[in-house]
């Protein structure tokens, strides 16, 4: 269990070795990359006075991301990704010196700025799994969702602070020397990679990238998470693209409109630092935070008095980006190695490479109702996420399983339907009030258990370094009822039984070789300990040795 949480875990991951290099060049491509777009948006304005080719300058930059998904993904699980990112970084920088030097000889027409940042696009399309992927290698598993708050941390202070900057830039030194410091920072990046330490992984050539696709299928919850992610893009694409129309509306001039921008950016910097070291959210927080994101941008489109609204996009900022981080944590929890790439670019897809139907939608709601009209549309389906998500939480809980406590009788159907050597010593123990015996039943039939051991582990380092506690063991579910909520269902009802004990922890040992376990317990909130693994033993009936597992152990507060 992670002893920091908070700023001091932030800071602790920041000054890391393995973390720290990729972060801070990470933060300076982000801010280089608005020097680019302003740069390029104004020149292709003064050159033209075209609004569409704006549109068409944006568009350039994201639909690669879009259409390259299947390649750049399966690039990014079948190379080094820190190769890969280096090389396509160093591709980068030379696009953005080239537009740089062609812009200070005055031979920068629309076309080719376009045609450039289509190639600075195509380059971002295999950044982004690849760098969103390599995550995974640089820090802990468990600190794998503060590192990706922190990863998303360093777009939103690139927001709050590069377009005020690249305005300044442009004003003061021109559009050539803002496309130059946009090269230097793509060498930035390059430079953080290359000094960072990631474990050592093996490429994998065997996952295509339909078996992605199949795997959303068949884990429908990757599927909802990444459709999570779409809709927090989507909530807060007003606040990008149409900034300048909400300072107006405000009675403020279009100048401020940077600002409104940084207030959005500063909710999010907070939740990074605050949720730091924190466990990668349960359905009970992505629920609030998706309000939170929802509420606070629909509730600054609506108001009429700005210091009140630039309070109220503060607290949308902050469920953006904890929205953003719980559900991104949780696709690379739960994915294996060799899927991450392919499913990070399915994350890019879903973040950034559906922003320009985003901006095409906000935009043409401003157009027809108004820009207070657009802000609210957008931001309605993240609060319909969160309702969604209770929703289906209810319903899982009123499914028809029944979870009771083992009764006579009852052990001739579980060895029937889920046999196994050890339920009579189990049952024993359920007897003698040492423990709770928990079975799920479904039409009659035992689908699924659990024992509440109240004298806790049988390990003594787990006493030592932890105390005493109730732990949860053998849980266990019927192969073909698995991944639809009976699992979390006779979790729930063991943590009820504890917390009604006066108990305000509760733990239980995963084996090291069962992942998707161990993604169920820390989407329900488990927090793993710092202590590397212990070996868990249990005796064989009718035999003098026992049986023993490599495991980690989790904890939970009550």
């Amino acid at each position: 269990m992670s002893s920091q949480v908070g700023p001091r875990a932030a800071a602790r991951l920041i000054a890391s070795r393995e973390f720290g290099p990729y972060f801070f060049g990470n933060a300076l491509s982000a801010s280089g990359g608005w020097f680019q777009n302003l740069a390029a948006a104004i020149l292709v304005y003064r050159l033209t006075g075209s609004e569409l080719l704006l549109g068409v300058l944006a568009f350039s930059q994201f639909i690669p991301v879009l259409l390259l998904a299947p390649w750049a993904g399966s690039a990014a699980d079948r190379f080094d990704r820190r190769r890969l990112i280096v090389l396509v970084q160093s591709v980068a920088a030379a696009l953005a010196a080239l537009v740089a030097v062609l812009a200070w000889a005055g031979l920068a027409t629309a076309p080719v700025v376009i045609a450039i940042s289509a190639g600075l696009g195509i380059t971002a399309a295999f950044t982004v799994p690849a760098a969103s992927a390599l995550l995974a290698s640089l820090v802990d598993r468990r600190d794998l969702p503060s590192a990706v708050g922190l990863n998303s941390m360093t777009y939103n202070i690139a927001r709050a602070v590069g377009p005020a900057l690249a305005g300044v830039t442009v004003a003061t030194l021109g559009i050539p020397a803002a496309f130059a410091l946009n090269a230097v920072s793509y060498l930035a990046l390059v430079v953080g990679v290359a000094v960072s330490r990631p474990r050592r992984l093996e490429p994998s050539a065997a996952v295509r990238f339909r078996d992605s696709l199949r795997l959303l299928r068949r884990e429908p919850r990757l599927a909802a998470l990444l459709g999570i992610v779409m809709l927090v893009g989507f909530a807060s694409d007003p606040i990008n693209t149409l900034a300048p129309a909400f300072a107006h509306a405000f009675g403020r001039p279009d100048t401020e409109a940077g600002f409104v921008i940084g207030v959005f950016g500063a909710g999010a910097v907070t939740a990074a630092f605050l949720l730091a070291g924190r466990v990668a959210g349960s359905r009970r927080r992505l629920t609030t935070t998706l309000t939170l994101l929802g509420a606070g941008v629909a509730a600054f489109a609506l108001t009429p008095w700005l210091p009140l609204a630039l309070a109220l996009l503060f607290v949308g900022g902050f469920g953006y980006l904890a929205s953003n981080t719980a559900a991104t944590a949780r696709l690379q929890l739960e994915v294996e190695e060799a899927q991450r790439g392919r499913i990070m670019a399915l994350w890019g897809v879903a973040f950034l490479g559906l922003r320009p139907i985003a901006s095409l939608v906000d935009g043409a709601i401003a157009s027809a109702f108004g820009v207070r009209v657009a802000g609210v549309a957008l931001a309605a389906p993240a609060l319909l996420a969160a309702l969604a998500i209770v929703l289906v939480g209810r319903r899982r809980r009123a499914a028809s399983v029944e979870i009771r406590e083992l009764e006579p009788g009852d052990l001739e159907a579980l060895e029937r339907d889920l046999p196994s050597p050890h339920h009579r010593r189990r049952a024993a123990l359920h007897e003698a009030g040492t423990a709770t015996f928990l079975v799920a039943w479904r039409d009659a039939r035992p689908v699924g258990y659990l024992l509440v051991r109240w004298d806790g582990a049988d390990e003594e380092i787990v006493h030592r370094l932890l105390g005493t506690f109730p732990e949860l063991n053998a849980v266990t579910v019927r192969p073909q009822l698995q991944s639809r909520g009976i699992g979390s269902a006779l979790i729930e009802d063991a943590e009820r039984r504890v917390a009604e004990r006066g108990c305000s922890r509760v733990g239980l040992a995963v084996g090291i070789d069962n992942p998707r376990a161990r993604a169920l317990y820390e989407r329900l909130g488990y927090e793993c300990w710092e202590h590397g693994t212990l070996d868990v033993s249990w005796p064989v009936p009718g035999e003098a040795r026992r049986e023993s597992e490599t495991c980690v152990y989790l904890t939970k507060e009550l």
